[in-house]
This record gives structure tokens, C-alpha cells and sequence, in this order.
């Protein structure tokens, strides 16, 4: 028992270490390259701020959720105020990966059990404050497409430089459908060697029915060999 107690630990340090690479390694190559990403969203605007970013990709396992994190922490590097939301109720992580509590969170500000501003957690990285996913929701589509996740993504934004939110894969839940006309641009994660072309296309025609702005996509898992 003990020893899968260690070896479970082992693992989650290993994967909070990847997802956390901007911040613990920022001068590793990876890093460079979600800063590169990073300057990239800022010019790819055709001069409209992009104040709200939304990370989705075709399926799970795809990396987004840690293209999302190494994101607003390179934004948060760059000195801006930073604020990372988990909207994944289905498979949320990014309490596991920071080391706090899943809630409360957004669920809990959505169902309107609490103010927005007690919902927010800081985290350790100077300028990235978060907000958790809170406990599942059985309507999280319906609640995520409502006029409160609108107001929260304003009130957000009004004292935010950014915010980056990690979503559930786009073509496994409606719930991504739901946030991407609220958000000002969208970001397509596609993960070499798994996604094949008609997934990622499939993808890209379901968020632009939804209406979203898809700025560009980030190609993970590459050899770069």
C-alpha cells in the first residue's frame, strides 16, 4: 500500500512538473515556445485585445489543459494580471495541478452560493490568480451558456488582464460550445500523431457554428526530429 501511495505521488509530481514547465523551467525550450505562442495570440488579433482566451482540442488527452497553464503563466511573466479558469466539470484538474481545493469554484459562482471574488484562489507564480471548477454540475452545459458565466467572464475581465480557460474537449461535450461566444478568441490544440485531419476539422467546423473567433492552433507532441 505504501508503496503505490508513493508511486501515485510520484506520478502527480511528475505531471504537476510538466504542466507547471514555464514557471519551474522557464529557460527550457518548451517554455520559449508557450512564450513564442504567447506573442503570437497577441498579434494574430488584427488589433482587437484578446482578453479572454478559451483552450479547447478535439478530444481528451490531446495536452490542453497544460497549454492552457503554461499560457497564463507566460502572460503572467510578461507582468500582466492573469486569472486561469477551470470550466472542465466533466475531468476538471487544474486544482490537482496547483495543489488546492476543487471548490468552491466556478460551479459554486454560477449557481450563485457565493460572490466571484471569494471564489478566486492565488496561486504561488506572481500574477496568476485561480478560479477551480467547484463540484460537478448534471447541467453543465446549461449553466455554463447562462447569463451569469457572461457576467462573470465581464466582471473578470475588469480587473483582469487576461483569462485563460481550460475547457472540455469540443467534440465530447456541448459545454465548450456554450462559452466560445463569450470568449474573444479560441485556441485549437491538436496533438501530433493522435489527431488525425478530420477530427481537427470537424473540431474547427463545430466552434465556428458556435460562433467562435478561432485565432489559431498549437501542434503538441511534436518530434521535433
Amino acid at each position: 500500500m505504501r508503496r503505490l501511495v508513493r508511486e501515485k505521488a510520484k506520478i502527480a509530481k511528475k505531471i504537476a512538473h510538466r504542466s507547471l514547465i514555464a514557471y519551474l523551467n522557464p529557460a527550457h525550450r518548451i517554455s520559449e515556445q508557450y512564450r513564442t505562442i504567447r506573442n503570437n495570440i497577441q498579434y494574430a488579433s488584427d488589433g482587437k485585445s484578446i482578453r479572454s482566451l478559451l483552450v479547447t482540442s478535439p478530444a481528451e488527452g490531446d495536452g490542453k489543459t497544460t497549454a492552457a497553464i503554461n499560457l497564463a503563466i507566460s502572460m503572467a511573466q510578461r507582468g500582466e494580471q492573469v486569472l486561469l479558469i477551470d470550466a472542465n466539470f466533466r475531468n476538471p484538474m487544474l486544482h490537482k495541478i496547483f495543489g488546492s481545493q476543487i471548490s468552491p469554484g466556478l460551479s459554486n459562482v454560477l449557481t450563485h452560493q457565493l460572490p466571484f471574488d471569494e471564489a478566486v484562489q492565488r496561486t504561488e507564480i506572481e500574477g496568476l490568480e485561480l478560479l477551480t471548477s467547484g463540484h460537478s454540475h448534471a447541467n453543465a452545459a446549461d449553466i455554463l451558456d447562462s447569463h451569469m458565466m457572461k457576467e462573470i467572464i465581464e466582471a473578470a475581465g475588469s480587473r483582469y488582464d487576461r483569462i485563460v480557460m481550460d475547457c472540455p474537449a469540443v467534440l465530447q461535450a456541448p459545454d465548450t460550445n456554450a462559452l466560445v461566444g463569450k470568449c474573444d478568441g479560441v485556441v485549437l490544440l491538436l496533438r501530433c500523431g493522435k489527431t488525425t485531419h478530420s477530427k481537427a476539422l470537424e473540431a474547427k467546423q463545430s466552434l465556428s457554428f458556435a460562433g467562435a473567433n478561432i485565432i489559431g492552433a498549437i501542434l503538441n507532441k511534436k518530434n521535433v526530429r
